[in-house]
Formats: structure tokens, sequence, C-alpha cells
């Protein structure tokens, strides 16, 4: 069987550290602890102020490009998931693959989907393998939520890093498929929970930006910044995640104890507890990285994943559950 196989997963965070001690001092009555408790998130990754997601992309990709020793001529296709991109055109993959100086016959794209993003690019580069329009492909997954966020919303500062990863996916003949089945899920009802406001075609950036106001818990932002409803965010997951892991579990065939690892979006501490609770995983496979990062967007699954990345040894059997914005989300089993 024609399939994709994941060869190596690379990370790049940035230099700058934004620590929960150094929020606590902006929030009155929120200590470190606190912050941690709700968070999970001791420290997060902050880009530069002239630092983009393709600068990121660029130095996770030639991270893998040097630890693999890959000939950046034998790429096949270049995707690059980002909610922040450079400019409103051309995407960030075209950018990249001047950057990394990739051939002329070799594909790119970009595409937007934050939180699920990961999962959905899997499934995009094994289409790509599985009908042979490619055999090697390089996944950039790459936010920089902290351009959005007001500095005094404690809402989403105290959660949210920034962080880029790179995947390099062959194409490889196996006994069974080593990247899928996938599933997907949207509902664009929940769009207005997570969302910044101003700055697209709907609503253009004003030449003279607007105040920001607070909101009943003192959260200062404007129209340009990020808005989480956490509430609303946190009831669709726990609705929603356990739902895609039974809809993949019944096309595969599998129960909850066949996974080795069991990986999803690293949102916050609070609610990656309850999704423990309600998938029933132990520890040793409920795959946890978020407390010196933070929630990095489309970059949590690969961040997770990369300590189990090849060349780690006995092949895992993992559970991938991607969800957020959007509302969008995805489930996938990969071998890694």
């Amino acid at each position: 069987m024609r399939t994709g196989q994941i060869k190596a997963i690379t990370s790049h965070l940035p230099a700058a550290v934004l620590t929960s001690d150094a929020l606590a001092e902006l929030y009155p009555g929120w200590t470190a602890e606190k912050i941690v408790e709700k968070t999970g998130v001791r420290e997060r990754r902050i880009a530069a102020a002239d630092e983009t997601a393709t600068d990121l992309g660029e130095a996770a990709a030639r991270k893998l490009i040097d630890e693999t020793g890959v000939d950046p001529a034998t790429i096949d296709f270049l995707i690059f998931c980002t909610q922040t991109p450079d400019y409103p055109l051309p995407g960030n993959a075209n950018l990249l693959h001047h950057r990394l100086g990739l051939r002329r016959e070799c594909g790119s794209f970009d595409y937007a989907i934050g939180c699920a993003g990961y999962v959905y690019g899997l499934a995009l580069v094994e289409g790509l393998i599985a009908s042979g329009s490619a055999e090697r492909v390089l996944l950039i997954t790459c936010d920089t939520y902290s351009k959005l966020i007001h500095p005094m919303d404690r809402s989403v500062r105290t959660l949210f890093g920034d962080a880029a990863t790179a995947t390099l996916i062959e194409a490889d003949d196996q006994s069974e498929r080593t990247l899928g089945p996938f599933i997907f899920g949207t509902d664009g009802a929940g769009a207005k929970n997570l969302i910044v406001p101003v700055g697209g075609a709907r609503a253009p950036r004003p030449l003279v930006a607007a105040e920001p106001e607070a909101d009943r818990f003192g959260n200062m932002r404007g129209p340009e910044n990020l808005f989480m409803d956490g509430a609303e965010v946190l009831a669709f997951a726990l609705k929603t995640v356990p739902a895609a892991a039974a809809q993949l579990m019944a096309r595969t065939g599998r129960g909850m104890d066949d996974y080795d690892l069991v990986v999803l979006h690293q949102a916050s501490a609070l609610l990656l507890d309850r999704l423990q609770r309600k998938l029933g995983v132990d520890d040793d496979r409920f795959v946890r990285r978020l407390e010196y990062c933070g929630n990095t967007v489309s970059s949590t699954i690969p961040l997770a994943l990369e300590p189990y990345a090849p060349p780690s040894g006995q092949p895992r059997r993992c559970l991938l559950i991607g969800f957020g914005v959007g509302y969008s989300w995805a489930a996938g089993e990969i071998l890694i």
C-alpha cells in the first residue's frame, strides 16, 4: 500500500520568553501560581516585532534539513499552515520556497485552519502521496498569535505562545497505512467565539485604530485583537473531541486502549485534564507539551509528537485530534 510516512519532526521557538511570573505583575489578583493552575503554562515563547511566521518556519525547516541531511532539491511539495501570514498575498509557502532554494517544479500553498491544522495537513499530504502527485513533502506549521493579542487581555495572553514546526513525510510501500484514516468536522456557527473581527475584507483595518475597551472581566482588547469566548470554546471541545474519537475508532475498529499515544491539541491544562478523563486515557499514553511553550495553535500537536518522531525507536500507533477556531476539528491515526 502506497502511504505517507513521517520521517522527522523539528521545531523552532522564538528566543523571547514570557513567564507567568512576569504576567502576574501585570494582572492584579492573578498570581503566577493561579495562571499556571488555570492554563498549565509557565512560559511562552514570543516572536520579536520584526519576526514573522515565515521566519520561524524557515528556522524549523532548516533545522530539519540539517538534522536529516535531506536534499531540498528532492522535495516535491511545501505546505504551510498559518493564520498569521506575512502578507495578504503572496502566501508564506511561496516565500519559504524561495528562501529554502526549492526547485521550480515543487508545488507550494498555504492553508489557514488553526488548531486542527496539523491533522488536516497530514491528510492533505497523504492525498498527494496516494495519488502519485508527490514523493516527499515538507509540512510547516506556524502561528504568531502574540501579534494579535492586546497585552492587557489576560484571557488569551496567559494561554498563547508562538512556535513553528517542520515535518518531513515521504512515500513508502507498507502493508498498512501509516497516515490515516482521518475524519473531519466543521461548525461555522462557532466562528464568532474565536475571532479577530477587524483586518480582513469584511471589516478592513481603519486608518486610525479603534481604542481598546475593557470587557466585564477587565480584559482589554480592540476589534483588531484576538477575542475568545473561553466558556463556549470549552463546551464545544468537551462535546466534539470524544465524539470525533468515537467516529474515528468506529472506522478503524480499534478502541482507545489500542493506541500507544493519544495527542490532542494542547489548548490548556484545564481542558486537557477534562478530556483525558472523558476519553479514559492513562497518564503514560496521554501526551502533554504545554508548560514551557503555551498553546501554539497549529503547532501544538507536532510539538507534542516531536520527542517520539523517527528515529526514536519502536513505532507507535497514535491517535491525533485537533480542534478549535472555526469551529473546525479533525482526528486521525498515524504510525510514527
